[in-house]
């Protein structure tokens, strides 16, 4: 098998076999009848793909069944998968700053797994070849910076920090004028997490978001929130928040092989209008990937065809 495909379809087995398994034995070679919409409507929204979507999905496949004729559960679950995959985009491919320093923030609630996050993606980017600077922005936790740090020793990237309990925006001044000044092609910035309910804690992020604007144009090129998959429908109520705070232009999916709820995935696109950038598949430095919606349709929906 494809070495790609099995590292998707490993790290996807809690969620393929705790809700998605369950779909896929459900839809087997009974007739279609309204027991059938119920069931699968109650299964679907236990997947974690959220109601807004399992309603959409619903209306979709019903109209489908009365157009053509089905009237096997087996074909409703071709038609499910059809279904399930067009509510996945391939990423945009990222713009480079041709000018200097590509400069993305990292941003997401505590806990979500966005210091590790910024470790790999860091990584992700020397296998492309380009010099990446990290910036330790996090400065409420002492923890963060000395992770930072520890990867950047680790992967060989310099990390610019400030004083514990430091103005992150100082930091990220000083990082951007140092990917400037060492010709840096990448600074990734390592935000503080934060709840998205706290409101000073957000009106911080969004200073620092102003502070990359003032110290470079166009600054931030990106921002990328982390969302944990292990929390289910709850990121996605986080990421609307933080959305509309710093205008976020890309998910990074983390820890889908801790969570049996992956199904989320589906719901993004709609409910947040945002691409899966990134998604991590495992603990180790190249565990996190870009998202692949092919290899994740496979990865998760494989079931369906035993």
């Amino acid at each position: 098998m494809n070495k790609r495909i099995e590292k998707w379809k490993s790290g996807l087995k809690r969620t393929r076999k705790s809700t998605f398994g369950r779909i896929a034995s459900f839809l087997g070679t009974s007739e279609i009848n309204v027991d059938t919409w119920d069931e699968l409507e109650a299964l679907l929204i236990q997947s974690d793909i959220g109601a807004e979507t399992t309603f959409s999905l619903i209306e979709e496949l019903q109209k489908g069944v009365k157009n053509t004729g089905i009237t096997k559960s087996e074909e409703l679950k071709n038609a499910l998968i059809e279904a399930l995959t067009s509510r996945l985009v391939s990423p945009p491919e990222i713009i480079y700053n041709p000018e200097g320093p590509t400069i993305i923030m990292v941003v997401g609630v505590n806990g979500s797994g966005k210091t590790t996050s910024v470790a790999k993606l860091g990584k992700q980017f020397q296998i492309l070849g380009k010099r990446v600077l990290f910036a330790a922005a996090d400065t409420f936790r002492a923890a963060a910076i000395e992770q930072l740090q520890s990867w950047g020793e680790r992967l060989d990237i310099r990390v610019i920090t400030g004083q514990p309990d430091g103005d992150p925006g100082a930091v990220t001044y000083d990082a951007i004028q140092s990917a400037i000044s060492k010709k840096e092609g990448i600074l990734l910035i390592d935000t503080a997490g934060r709840m998205h309910t706290k409101f000073n804690l957000m009106e911080e992020l969004k200073k620092v978001y102003r502070v990359a604007g003032k110290a470079y144009p166009d600054a931030p090129h990106g921002i990328w929130l982390v969302m944990d998959a292990t929390t289910g429908q709850n990121a996605l109520q986080q990421a609307k928040a933080f959305k509309e705070a710093v205008n976020v232009t890309g998910i990074i999916l983390a820890k889908l092989d801790s969570s049996a709820r992956g199904g989320m995935a589906f719901a993004i696109k709609s409910e947040l209008d945002l691409p899966i950038l990134f998604a991590g598949l495992g603990e180790g430095e190249d565990d996190l990937v870009p998202f692949d919606p092919n290899a994740f349709a496979e990865g998760i929906l494989a079931d369906f065809n035993s």
